[in-house]
């Protein structure tokens, strides 16, 4: 299972960890940080197609679909055709 958002398509990012000192001495860099996407698994009902689909999608993405719908974000989204 990739760690990529099934709607928004958000997934993993590199992150650089500087503090002040290090920005002071400019010669002791930190190690790099990959930063996840908050994914939760979630079962979502469409009641137009009387259908439930089982998704990995963002904290982001539930927001979308409670405000949009379900129908028109997965639409949008290229899961339902």
């Amino acid at each position: 299972m990739a760690k990529v958002c099934a709607i928004t398509k958000k997934s993993s990012i590199m992150g650089g960890g500087y503090s002040n000192a290090t920005r002071a001495t400019q010669f002791n860099p930190t190690g790099k940080v990959r930063k996840y996407v908050n994914l939760q698994k979630k079962r979502v009902y469409v009641p137009e197609l009387k259908k439930t689909f089982v998704l990995t999608i963002s904290t982001k993405a539930i927001k979308t679909i409670q405000k949009n719908g379900a129908f028109a974000t997965l639409k949008k989204a290229g899961i339902i055709k």
